[in-house]
């Protein structure tokens, strides 16, 4: 995987450095996460490296378009490797768990606005909010507790 990580880092002009190959594995493997958290991943492969340096690398890597910011509404900022295909989230209003989720019909039909405005639509951002299974498990567990003891 790190010759696909090496291409394409490549493809876009940008050197390949450990720092970068790094933080495109973190978000490889862990999509959604915010920059404490890939610093975390980060640091298990590379203890030494600085909390700019990896600021550094996901602005690298965001303005190159291998890597989306992601920002839900009353969150902190999340960051993914899935680009280029215009998919879109999930978001738990309990835990904040991001999930991704495909477009509805073809390949981008949410890129067909009512109007426009005279803008030329090339991306959209829409966000589900709800409530993830876990959260959904664990609210059914507390109302069947509370239920029972107040019998």
């Amino acid at each position: 995987m790190t010759s696909d990580f090496e291409a394409q880092l490549r493809s876009v002009s940008l050197r390949v450095t450990r720092p970068r190959l790094a933080v495109l594995a973190a978000l490889r493997d862990h999509p959604h996460v915010d920059t404490d958290t890939v610093i975390a991943l980060v640091r298990a492969d590379l203890p030494t490296i600085s909390h700019q340096a990896v600021y550094d690398v996901l602005r690298a890597l965001t303005d190159a378009g291998l890597v989306r910011r992601i920002q839900p509404a009353r969150a902190t900022a999340r960051y993914e490797a899935r680009v280029g295909d215009n998919h879109h989230h999930v978001v738990c209003r309990s835990c904040g768990a991001i999930a991704d989720v495909d477009c509805a019909v073809g390949s981008a039909p949410c890129l067909t606005a009512s109007d426009a405005h005279g803008f030329t639509v090339d991306e959209a951002e829409v966000v589900y909010w709800g409530t993830c299974p876990d959260c959904a498990t664990a609210r059914t567990s507390q109302r069947s507790t509370s239920s029972e003891g107040s019998r």
